[in-house]
């Protein structure tokens, strides 16, 4: 239709030039993943102890032993054992594990989504607390409000993830016992049909909201321990760029026609302000997943940590290489994620480089 309206991005996107520039982007993806598979397929190697002796026991015999060795092609070289892997990976198969006896696809898709359930809240609380204390913080520059998101900020960037989780676990377990403090949901309720994996989602498409508050209430401490460094984070920058914003000419030009305080944060302000705080929350959001391991431990979560623990002191290869691929993707997919964002933000933005 010739009247058809379109939004200027839906130009934008339909460069050639953006085109090329996710391409040489996903092409990069791709390459560094391979990287990563490599890294960690060797180093997973060097961890002491024999996987094969490992994973049957001390009582095993020798026959048993090797018999288990020539089935994860452990006597051939490291150069056909990676090549075998990437045969199988493309073939979606990720070997089986020498700890839960499973496949290892079946292992992440049983452990992943609590984890990532946990990174959702986390990046929640990180948007929602964050980009207004730093708002605040700008707009109020040097006033009590601005000393105050300071100190906060401040706090929750020098005290790492696993000390918050030990902090709140202290304080909700003991002084104050009004949150619960381990695993995903009360033990007495009945768990929702699982479609997702994610409680949140499940319960409310299964129309159970008692499930749905309990499992909201138990994501809360941990999700915010994760997410008390990202916030500390996102405030501080969200601060700084806001009032170099509030600094530029086109901001007096805008005083001048008296233009209203909310039309000039909405329109002007914030905008430009938050193209380079979109990319820490990415990046923020992206490394809670490495965070989260070892909140997960502080509140018994049964999240992609617990299973990551058990493969390495196990020494399960296929476990430990599927772990660390799986962060690896999702790293990827966020730093993707984030490009397209950025694109859609500032229009000026070159896909040339």
């Amino acid at each position: 239709m010739a009247g058809l309206y379109r939004p200027a991005f839906f130009y934008k996107f339909i460069k050639l030039d953006t085109l090329q520039y996710f391409l040489r982007r996903i092409f990069v993806s791709i390459i560094v993943f391979f990287g990563v598979s490599i890294v960690i397929f060797c180093l997973a190697r060097l961890i002491p102890g024999d996987p094969a002796r490992i994973a049957l026991g001390p009582f095993a015999t020798d026959e048993m032993v090797e018999q288990l060795r020539e089935t994860l092609h452990l006597n051939e070289s490291i150069f056909i054992q990676y090549g075998i892997f990437i045969e199988k990976l493309f073939q979606g198969d990720l070997g089986i594990s020498t700890y839960t006896k499973r496949p290892v696809l079946v292992d992440i898709v049983s452990y992943f989504p609590a984890t990532f359930e946990l990174v959702l809240m986390s990046g929640l609380l990180m948007i929602l607390i964050g980009m207004p204390l730093g708002i605040l913080s700008g707009k109020f520059k040097n006033s009590i409000i601005d000393n105050v998101a300071r100190l906060i900020s401040l706090l929750g960037v020098v005290t790492p993830s696993f000390l918050w989780a030990i902090i709140l676990m202290l304080i909700f377990a003991f002084w104050f016992p009004i949150l619960p403090v381990s695993e995903r949901m009360n033990e007495a309720l009945d768990p929702p049909t699982l479609v997702t994996g994610l409680l949140l989602v499940d319960s409310l498409l299964e129309g159970n909201f008692k499930v749905f508050s309990d499992a909201f209430l138990h994501l809360i401490l941990p999700g915010l321990a994760i997410a008390l460094p990202a916030i500390g984070n996102v405030a501080r920058l969200t601060r700084t760029n806001l009032s170099d914003v509030y600094e530029k000419q086109y901001i007096e030009f805008a005083k001048s026609y008296s233009f209203s305080e909310y039309r000039i944060a909405t329109k002007y302000a914030l905008k430009p302000a938050s193209i380079p705080t979109v990319t820490i929350i990415g990046l923020d959001f992206a490394f809670m997943l490495g965070n989260a391991f070892l909140v997960e431990t502080v509140f018994v979560w049964p999240g992609m940590a617990k299973y990551g623990v058990e493969v390495i002191l196990a020494k399960d290869l296929n476990g430990i290489i599927a772990t660390a691929l799986v962060i690896t993707t999702f790293f990827l997919i966020i730093n993707m994620i984030v490009d397209f964002v950025v694109l859609l933000l500032n229009p000026r933005i070159t896909t040339k480089d």
